[in-house]
């Protein structure tokens, strides 16, 4: 028997991996304009430093392995691991920091599972959490906000301090963070509302910080809006680290903050929408990214409240990496006719 076939009505996509990560660079921009505006032009200065590394980490290892370079450098990705990384460091970190981790990020984190599409962890996050444990001290030593700093370095300033030719005073990195000094003073037995008295405290989340976040929230719902990402993991994100921390808040409101205090702090909305949606090492299935979204949050809240970190994104994203595997394994649709395995 004879079947007529013809060419199915395939609707083309005009999607690639330098045309997604270029879309995820542009919606970074008003979250990194309201770091460099708050916290000064050190940020400018890491994500110099930052790109040009993983620029030439990422040549120098392809080189090794005898790959093409410049298509693997054209797709943006180092680029994108980069400016992820050098955002979530201190403005006024010293270079060397930033290279380390940018070096870890990319030939460890990244080139060393086989590049772009068989990482398993975040490498931008890898980098991170490396150096979080390695130097706390730097990793720590975040400047005031501008509104209230004690000192307002230009560009030249802020990269001679750097790359070490100049020195800031103390009163310009010695600011600890809405999160870090509020989980920092519950230790000392005072209540949030003692702790959010402080003169880094404004609004829902701490002077610049809610700014910040309300910065990369905008750039997120652009990216869901275009379709880069979809709505479950950040929803399930979102979620996961708002009811439990408004169920501990409800329990005991003298030792836990609002839940809008914990949504615009930190790195939530970077986490949320930049970093927990990595397509390589995030569930894949559409329930499994929920699941996954869900349980970062939660880790979220777990680590910043009960554990050693004032913050917990990191962490929570990649301890969901080692449990993507399983959560798809187990959320695999029914294929039609057949029983789930």
């Amino acid at each position: 028997m004879l079947f007529k076939t013809s060419s199915g009505p395939f609707q083309n996509s005009d999607n690639s991996v330098s045309r997604i990560m270029r879309r995820v660079i542009y919606a970074l921009i008003p979250g990194v304009l309201a770091q460099y505006l708050i916290f000064g032009p050190g940020v400018i200065v890491n994500i110099g430093i930052a790109v040009l590394t993983a620029s030439m980490a990422e040549a120098m290892v392809l080189g090794l392995r005898k790959r093409p370079i410049l298509p693997a450098l054209s797709d943006y990705s180092a680029i994108l691991t980069a400016l992820l990384l050098a955002i979530a460091l201190p403005a006024h970190a010293p270079f060397w920091v930033t290279v380390f981790g940018t070096l870890f990020a990319i030939v460890i984190g990244k080139q060393l599972y086989g590049g772009i599409g068989y990482n398993p962890f975040n490498p931008a996050m890898l980098g991170y959490a490396v150096l979080l444990i390695s130097f706390p001290r730097q990793m720590t030593a975040w400047q005031a906000p501008w509104e209230i700093a004690a000192q307002h370095p230009g560009l030249r300033e802020a990269f001679e301090h750097i790359i070490g030719l100049h020195t800031l005073t103390a009163d310009a990195l010695g600011q600890a963070t809405p999160l870090d000094h509020f989980k920092t003073q519950l230790g000392l037995a005072k209540s949030p509302d003692e702790i959010q008295s402080a003169s880094i405290y404004a609004g829902l989340a701490g002077k610049g910080w809610q700014s910040v976040n309300l910065c990369y929230l905008a750039g997120g719902l652009w990216l869901l809006k275009k379709g880069v990402i979809g709505w479950q993991i950040p929803a399930g994100f979102l979620a996961g680290l708002f009811f439990p921390a408004l169920f501990f808040f409800l329990l005991d409101a003298a030792h836990y903050p609002t839940p809008l205090f914990h949504l615009f702090g930190g790195a939530t909305m970077l986490g949320a929408f930049f970093i927990a949606t990595d397509p390589v090492t995030a569930a894949v299935t559409v329930r499994g990214r929920l699941i996954y979204g869900v349980l970062a949050g939660v880790l979220v809240f777990t680590i910043r409240s009960w554990g050693g970190y004032p913050d917990g994104v990191a962490f929570a994203v990649l301890l969901m990496n080692l449990a993507a595997p399983t959560i798809d394994n187990y959320t695999r649709p029914r294929v039609y006719g057949h029983e789930r395995a």
